[in-house]
């Protein structure tokens, strides 16, 4: 329990009768900025509490996802706040480089212009223009939905301070030999025209064909298999295990390769499986990762076979056709030759595509920057392991360590102009010098930089430090590093989060960048399925809070996140959210116009109804459980435990177990009028952090406080009385079975019935007069005549239903359904005992009948009892 003597309630607080969220939402949020309350101050000496935000594209709009998680980093940090902890929620935006340019190319081709038409200068100027004027929405759009970030601090990748720090690391790790330039195999968008790192690639089964060819002549034929027949125009050996007595006799020699006039070698490489296929192998060294290895092993040439579009471009019949068009025209050319000796289609196998335009990747030979991730990798694991960052739920650690434990070098370069260009010069006589953001770059005749500029998430995976002011050893840096929690979906472990642990830990000297990484699963519509944009179940999460209001989208989103799990949501959970909503706002304008208050202190225990002890036990109760689920990222529980409280305790058992207390006036009146107060403040403090709009109108106008985004949080004081919480109970027992008898009987549940209750010798007789409330049970006048009597937690009602019901048609209906009951459980009865049915039948069949075994035996009981209870004729 907790005492609010510093807080003045409002003078005759009136609320309208109805809850309208477009009222209040964007007045309250701007109040909120305008008063610096999301502010953090790295003076202060309150300890700190920083969460980063994933930044999101800056051509994005806001999402389910985004709105998802948002909610629940929000949540965070509103408690945070309100425990007493100085609070930072960073805003900002990824720069996003291949989204972007893409956007910007669009704007130009519908110019009919590309961006080699205006030069590299003025593309980049154009894309800054697009990014002032089209960027950013969804930082409106965060705000729409409630987000208390510290807009004073709002960074952007490619800002200056940013991207100085790019600079600066990229010049530490080339001088500490981690970042080198070579040639491997890259993972290559032929549409986006640049390389990918191995995160960017998504793979999916597609439906090929599987090819087998016959190489050389005679003796020397050798069968292999390939999907990509159309690289064979670049193989330059054929690969079999040295102990294959199979081809023992070619190994060293050369054989024809078809379609060419070259010969290619027969290596012999331990990499062929041959017990795999025909356990022969092409080798297109320029084309695919593990040939480019055997190729390496063996000082085999690589021949690239087509430019960066996927356009072949080696001389011959095929110059000029894209891969796809050549895949088909050499499958028929080498079909003419006899050199095709099975084809198999479809063939469903594993293809990488582009995770942003979902082309085809092409595997190719190319000269790139990398950065040498073993020790750094390394580092980021054994941060887990070793307990200095903690991943929630446990059960996801594997899957960071199956990418952390397995990485390869990073591919960091991309051939494009939107982004961090690479800080190295070259010098006429082949000088390769790296800038840092001190230095001045070399000038003069042959000089020029390097055309590339970096992968986005090289940038990005800077933000827990970069955006605090590193390089520079700033107060910012100093307060709030390392941050406390990073909440991201599971999907971006490898994209993100292992980006951050390596260059987190290399940066600030071993200094984890979070403490703690909290993921979430993926959010989905009602019925389990991926939203997408192409999918007619996509939802603009802004059209929900138009409708519904942001509280009830944030509400239904935090009710669906179990830590790690997908998030199923559907418009009728947000309906079911709004509805809650409006619960506390009608509960709270009647407490306040029945005499709920915060003025004082709490009265003593002595003073209090049971009713008024069950409420503040079951209150502190909840504050333990809730924080104890905050503490366990377990929004879920968190949501519903609320939900639970606040309609089923608070509004629908202690207002309506109070109202005669309220109704009656006095001193008890006013005693119940201080509980309910704290209730409701309490309730209303707690609530807070995941429905920020419409606590903050009630709590104000209830405790007369500044802003709910201030208060503080509430403590559990201890307060328990088991006592009071069993006699509450037994009340419920009453009530419940009473409403279920009178519902079964046909009645409404407002309908009025005679009643005698004989609750001497228990804990209910305090609770008569609110027993008869809660059940419209008038009392037992002149005539009246039990005709139904209901023993129920030790006391006993009694109930005239002569006149509210017809008893021999009642009797003829129950009758009839017995009747069937007892039909259905013969049948199941039956099928059960059947062993030759129990022989055949599938197990979901099986169960089935068993359930419905189990339902007819309950409805047995259940319509037993209800014509016991009729009144006899």
């Amino acid at each position: 329990m907790t005492e609010n003597s510093s807080q003045q309630p409002a003078s005759n607080p009136e609320l309208p009768t109805t809850y309208a969220p477009a009222d209040v939402e964007g007045k309250l949020y701007e109040r909120w900025v305008e008063r610096g309350y999301f502010e953090a101050d790295a003076k202060s000496e309150k300890p700190p509490y920083t969460i980063v935000i994933p930044p999101p594209n800056v051509t994005g709009a806001l999402h389910l996802g985004h709105a998802f998680q948002v909610t629940l980093m929000d949540a965070l940090t509103r408690r945070k706040r309100m425990q007493g902890f100085e609070t930072l929620w960073l805003p900002g935006m990824d720069h996003a480089g291949i989204a972007t340019q893409n956007k910007v190319e669009q704007q130009l081709a519908e110019e009919g212009k590309s961006r080699h038409d205006i030069g590299r200068q003025a593309f980049v100027e154009r894309t800054w223009q697009w990014k002032e004027e089209y960027g950013g929405r969804i930082l409106g759009q965060l705000r729409r939905l409630g987000a208390g970030l510290d807009w004073s601090r709002e960074r952007f990748t490619m800002d200056e301070g940013l991207s100085q720090a790019v600079q600066t690391i990229f010049k530490n790790l080339f001088d500490d030999g981690m970042i080198y330039r070579a040639e491997r195999i890259i993972n290559w968008c032929p549409r986006c025209m640049t390389a990918l790192s191995d995160a960017e690639v998504d793979h999916q089964d597609d439906a090929g064909e599987l090819v087998s060819l016959k190489y050389g002549e005679g003796d020397e034929t050798v069968v292999v298999a390939t999907t990509r027949v159309e690289t064979m125009l670049g193989d330059t050996a054929v690969a079999v295990h040295p102990d294959d007595e199979r081809y023992a006799h070619l190994i060293g020699k050369r054989i024809k390769l078809p379609l060419t006039d070259r010969t290619i070698p027969v290596v012999a490489d331990t990499h062929v499986d041959p017990e795999f296929g025909t356990g022969a192998v092409k080798v297109t060294p320029a084309h695919d990762p593990n040939d480019f290895a055997i190729g390496q092993r063996h000082g085999l040439e690589a021949v690239t076979i087509m430019d960066g579009r996927g356009v072949i471009t080696v001389p011959g019949p095929f110059e000029g056709l894209d891969r796809f068009e050549a895949r088909s025209a050499i499958v028929e050319a080498l079909r003419e030759q006899g050199r095709v000796v099975a084809e198999k289609r479809p063939y469903m196998h594993s293809v990488g595509h582009c995770s942003r335009c979902k082309t085809t990747v092409e595997p190719r030979l190319s000269l790139q920057w990398w950065v040498k991730v073993e020790t750094l990798a390394a580092a980021a694991g054994d941060a887990v392991r070793d307990g200095r960052v903690e991943i929630h739920p446990k059960e996801l650690e594997r899957r960071y360590f199956d990418w952390v434990d397995n990485l390869n070098d990073w591919c960091i370069s991309r051939q494009l102009w939107w982004g961090h260009r690479i800080p190295v010069w070259y010098g006429p006589d082949g000088e390769v010098v790296c800038v840092g953001p001190d230095d001045e770059p070399p000038t003069g005749e042959g000089w020029f930089q390097d055309e590339d500029v970096l992968d986005t998430w090289f940038s990005s995976g800077l933000w827990p430090f970069s955006t605090l002011g590193w390089p520079e050893q700033t107060p910012d840096l100093e307060k709030f590093y390392s941050t406390d929690v990073l909440l991201t979906g599971h999907d971006i472990i490898f994209f993100w989060v292992v980006r951050m642990m390596m260059f987190g830990l290399y940066a600030m000297d071993g200094e984890v960048p979070f403490k703690t990484v909290a993921l979430t699963g993926l959010v989905r519509d009602e019925f389990g399925k991926k939203m997408s944009k192409s999918n007619p179940n996509a939802v603009d999460p802004i059209d929900w809070m138009d409708a519904y209001g942001s509280d009830a989208v944030r509400f239904t989103l935090a009710n669906g996140a179990n830590p790690g799990a997908d998030v199923p949501i559907g418009e009728d959970w947000v309906k079911a959210s709004r509805n809650f909503a409006n619960k506390i706002w009608n509960a709270t304008r009647f407490a306040l116009m029945n005499g709920a208050t915060v003025e004082g202190p709490l009265p003593d225990p002595s003073e209090m109804s049971a009713t008024d002890r069950w409420i503040l036990s079951r209150l502190n109760e909840t504050v333990a459980d809730v924080d104890r689920f905050y503490d366990d990222f377990e929004f879920a529980k968190i949501s519903d435990a609320l939900y639970h409280f606040a309609w089923d305790e608070v509004f629908d058992w202690y207002v309506e177990l109070s109202k005669t207390t309220f109704f009656a006036g006095g001193e008890q009146a006013k005693v119940s009028g201080r509980v309910l107060g704290e209730v409701l403040d309490v309730t209303l403090r707690l609530l807070h952090p995941i429905v920020p709009f419409v606590t903050e109108t009630l709590w104000t106008t209830l405790t007369g406080g500044e802003s709910v985004v201030i208060a503080e949080w509430p403590k559990d004081s201890g307060f328990r009385d088991e006592a009071a919480e069993k006699e509450i109970e037994l009340v419920q027992q009453v009530v419940t079975e009473v409403r279920r008898f009178k519902g079964d009987q046909g009645l409404k549940p407002g309908q009025k019935v005679p009643a005698e209750l004989t609750l001497t010798g228990t804990a209910l007789a305090p609770h008569e007069a609110a027993i008869r409330q809660l059940l419209r049970l008038q009392p037992a006048g002149d005539g009246f005549h039990a005709t139904a009597s209901l023993p129920v937690a030790g006391a006993t009602v009694a109930l005239d239903l002569s006149g509210t019901i017809d008893v021999p048609a009642e009797r003829k209906r129950l009758t009839k359904d017995l009747e069937a009951a007892r039909k259905e459980k013969a049948q199941a009865e039956g099928k059960l005992g059947n062993e030759a049915f129990l022989a055949k039948a599938p197990d979901n069949v099986v169960d089935k009948i068993r359930g419905r075994l189990a339902k007819a035996e309950a409805d047995i009981e259940r319509i037993s009892a209800q014509l016991a209870a009729l009144p006899q004729s």
